[in-house]
């Protein structure tokens, strides 16, 4: 019998009222590149944002976008999901990207690990952890 195991997480999806101010906001904050999404999907249902290995890791759907699974979602906090967290680089550079963009976010230190953390939330209300090793 073969062995299951996450190999690594593939992506996160959300679903937002404003697909383009979304896919701004994670391309201008976060340097991801903004792709169309494969078909059946439209550009005008549909994008994807890459990180710089070419992996889409975050998903972006309009409302009336259809989906293989289907269930209800509302706009605010993400019920049961708390937070999204992305390994990141240029903590300082991040910082300054925040301020300009007049986005509050949270600070945290976790000196045990080498770790610097920054929290902020999408336009859709999710919140984003931005964890910086060694950085």
């Amino acid at each position: 019998m073969t062995e299951v195991k996450v190999a690594a997480l593939d992506h996160v999806n959300i679903i937002t009222g404003d697909l383009d101010g979304t896919a701004r906001f994670y391309g201008e904050l976060l340097g991801l590149e903004r792709r169309d999404a494969p078909p059946p999907l439209t550009p005008q249902n549909a994008q994807w944002m890459y990180d710089g290995a070419g992996r889409a890791i975050i998903h972006i759907n309009s409302e009336d976008c259809p989906r293989a699974y289907d269930r209800a979602t509302k706009a605010g906090p993400t019920g049961a999901l708390h937070h999204v967290a992305l390994a990141c680089e240029g903590h300082d550079a991040m910082l300054a990207r925040l301020e300009t963009r007049g986005l509050a976010c949270q600070r945290n230190l976790v000196s045990a690990i080498g770790l610097r953390q920054i929290f902020t939330m999408d336009p859709n209300q999710v919140l984003l952890e931005l964890n910086f090793f060694g950085d």
